[in-house]
């Protein structure tokens, strides 16, 4: 009886502390693939939504929930696009990580780099 409760419980805290998706080598998800690394990246069809689905409920205009700045422009996002990107690669718990929900996929913040290499097109 003690040796199935001890298994039942181990099996139990691995479930709930065995997997994170907060590491550098995040899941891809075929929707955050990067593509192509000769095609170039954009604003208005690769960042803007990236920047819709994980900041704009902050950082709108005007900012709430403590966001110091809107970005819900071109202009606003080409601006910050060094800050952003150093914040959204932090790991979740580290101060200043972005967004405070938690780390976004490797391969979405590689997009958001790849739009700062490829020169900040807007579109």
């Amino acid at each position: 009886m003690k040796v199935s409760r001890l298994i039942f419980l181990s099996l139990f805290a691995l479930s709930l502390f065995g997997c994170s998706y907060d590491s550098e080598n995040d899941f891809l998800d075929g929707s955050d693939d990067p593509g192509d690394p000769d095609v170039l990246v954009n604003y208005t069809d690769d960042v803007q939504p990236i920047i819709q689905n994980a900041c704009i409920g902050c950082h709108a205009s005007p900012p709430v929930n403590g966001a110091p700045f809107a970005l819900v422009n071109f202009s606003q996002v080409n601006q910050r696009a060094n800050g952003i990107i150093s914040r959204i690669s932090l790991q979740s718990g580290s101060a200043g990580a972005m967004p405070p929900s938690g780390r976004l996929p490797q391969a979405t913040i590689d997009k958001v780099q790849q739009w700062i290499n490829d020169g900040k097109l807007e579109n």
